[in-house]
């Protein structure tokens, strides 16, 4: 017994009693600071990395080999002995230094490396810009915000196209992203504006589903309010609205972009207290852990359902380095399969502004990654902060491929909503690969258009094919899409000239009295097998003031994106109309959305 006492006691002494803190700075070979150097002890998974004045600190013992790395530097490898302060100074992995003239803000030199750009001048002086090295001239940050192309939605003839088919859409992005650019006195870029997105952001009185399926259906026809000769069909689906103590146990995995492009007053710190709402959502049954990425990929916190250790970890984060968003990817991922809960709610959740700069960063090659890590059964939820460099293009990507949602935080009224109000919408699928899938009646209608919705166009044979992947719905979320529809016997300057087709069936098999056929399909959260389901809408001669509010007040969004996206069938549209349209329709509006929907029109030019 003595003897084990004698052991035990030698153990602490060898291993315990001398780790100690070892702080410090680590420089470039100019003297310049370094943010987001990746600090870890060789052969062990303990490390961190440098914040934005390039210091660290971090627990090691005599002995240990501390291993310095940044991209496109040399990595440096320094052994702990008996100073707590270790200094670190990382040359280039290209010793040959380039020298250019930049002119603009009159003429300075210009050192360039592999991974850094020193400016320096006169009247030198140090600052930084978003990842750069920059000594003598704080440039204002280029707007580098990317926006994938969207080509609006045309006329179909219905003789020639009697079918539309798209994936459902539950993200809102864009709605939050562009009410940030007007409150900021911004141009608004046509592709930044979702009409589905707009749309989609606000919740309708539509009735909880009653059967077996996890939504309910909701349809309404009503005269359309910019053209007199068009009605619009809206199309609805409500959630089932799942408790919250009812939700299965949570393996959540935080995956925080750390990287030199987050540090901002509306990035990393806005991310930070976002994410402590979540946390306060969090129950005992629930585990989180935390994968930030920068130069480099890192586990920050293990998996753990103690807030407190959840909380101080978030507090620890700081912002520096380039941005590895595919190492980030891949580990997050291989840290919720290891901790998987079958039948569980398993996802990552991606906090970034996209700005992927270091290994897989093409919007296609993200999508062929994220595409091989959904088969994993883990979900995806894709949040977006930060203006300037907001890469909206790959955030959408990531989160259409990987069986996901997208939203954009601009401020902390926007966090609670996302992960406060709509926790279990936002974080706990319902349904998965959602499509639907539209036949029109050529009795009825001679030619349509769905507004929105331009990337969530689906071919035809999509719709039964159930590989073909789509959108997720979440608890209590509800998904509207509305259609523009041209009556037969209506002459329309949309109305194109196409022959009859010679060898077509004219005969209508249904009820003549049908407008429209919809049908949906979808699947379990863990299914493969698609389930289909029917409802026929019957046409309606309804005035636009007979409408429900919730019509009026989506027509009301779809007119707004029309006149921001400068539609060709804006050209009747107002401000006084959408206005006046949207408080016909603001109904009970108990939480203010609608309201402030109409303040954001008034105050856009």
């Amino acid at each position: 017994m003595k003897n084990a006492l004698l052991f035990t006691l030698a153990f602490c002494i060898t291993s315990i009693c001398f780790a100690k803190k070892i702080t410090g700075t680590v420089t470039d070979d100019a003297g310049l600071p370094l943010p987001g150097v990746n600090v870890h002890i060789k052969k062990s998974s303990k490390g961190t990395q440098t914040d934005f004045d390039g210091h660290y600190e971090i627990e090691a013992e005599k002995g240990d080999i501390l291993v310095f790395s940044f991209v496109g530097l040399e990595t440096e490898e320094i052994k702990v002995k008996n100073s707590n302060e270790i200094n670190v100074s990382l040359s280039s992995a290209n010793s040959q230094l380039d020298e250019v003239v930049v002119t603009g803000y009159g003429n300075r030199k210009v050192t360039s490396q592999t991974g850094s750009i020193a400016i320096r001048d006169s009247n030198a002086m140090s600052g930084r810009v978003s990842g750069i090295r920059v000594q003598g001239y704080n440039y204002p940050q280029e707007n580098r915000e990317s926006y994938q192309e969207i080509e609006e939605n045309t006329f179909k003839m219905v003789n020639a196209s009697p079918l539309s088919t798209f994936s459902i859409d539950v993200d809102k992005a864009s709605y939050s992203n562009v009410r940030r650019m007007i409150n900021n006195g911004q141009e608004v870029p046509k592709d930044a504006v979702k009409i589905e997105e707009f749309i989609n952001y606000f919740d309708y009185d539509y009735p909880q589903p009653t059967g077996v399926d996890p939504f309910s259906i909701n349809t309404e026809v009503a005269q359309s309010p910019w053209n007199k000769d068009t009605k619009l069909v809206k199309i609805g689906l409500q959630g089932k609205e799942v408790p919250l103590d009812d939700i299965p146990p949570s393996n959540l995995v935080f995956l925080i972009d750390v990287s030199g492009s987050m540090n901002s007053t509306n990035k990393l710190p806005l991310l930070k207290s976002a994410f402590k709402l979540l946390v306060n959502q969090l129950r005992d049954e629930d585990k989180i852990s935390i994968v930030t990425y920068a130069g480099a990929a890192g586990l920050a916190l293990e998996p753990t359902s103690d807030k407190n250790k959840i909380l101080e970890a978030l507090n620890n984060l700081n912002a520096g380095g380039s941005t590895a968003g595919g190492q980030g990817i891949k580990l997050a991922y291989k840290i919720a399969e290891e901790n998987f809960i079958k039948k569980g709610n398993n996802r990552v959740i991606l906090a970034t502004d996209g700005d992927f700069n270091v290994g897989a960063s093409s919007d296609q090659a993200m999508e062929d990654l994220i595409v091989e890590k959904r088969e994993s059964g883990v979900f995806l939820t894709c949040l977006g902060f930060g203006t300037g460099n907001y890469q909206d293009s790959k955030m959408e990507t990531l989160a259409d491929k990987g069986n996901g949602n997208h939203a954009y935080i601009d401020t902390m009224q926007e966090a609670q909503r996302v992960l406060g109000t709509e926790f279990g919408s936002t974080l706990y699928t319902i349904a998965k690969d959602v499509k639907i899938q539209v036949e029109f009646n050529p009795a009825k209608v001679q030619a349509y258009r769905l507004i929105g919705y331009e990337n969530r166009l689906l071919n035809a044979e999509d719709f039964n094919d159930d590989k073909k992947d789509a959108g997720e719905l979440g608890s209590g979320h509800t998904v509207t899409a509305l259609y523009e529809i041209i009556p037969v016997g209506v002459k329309s300057e949309w109305l194109k000239d196409i022959d009859d087709l010679k060898y077509s069936d004219k005969k209508v098999k249904g009820n003549a009295e049908d407008l429209l056929t919809v049908k949906f399909r979808y699947k379990k959260p863990d299914g493969d097998k698609s389930k289909l389901i029917t409802k026929v809408v019957k046409d309606e001669d309804i005035q636009l003031k007979n409408a429900s509010t919730d019509l009026k007040f989506s027509a009301a969004l779809a007119m707004f994106g029309m006149q921001l996206r400068e539609s060709e069938y804006a050209k009747n549209i107002s401000k006084e109309n959408i206005i006046e349209l949207a408080q016909a329709g603001k109904g009970k509006d108990e939480q203010g959305y609608r309201a402030e929907f109409i303040r954001l029109v008034n105050s856009s030019i």
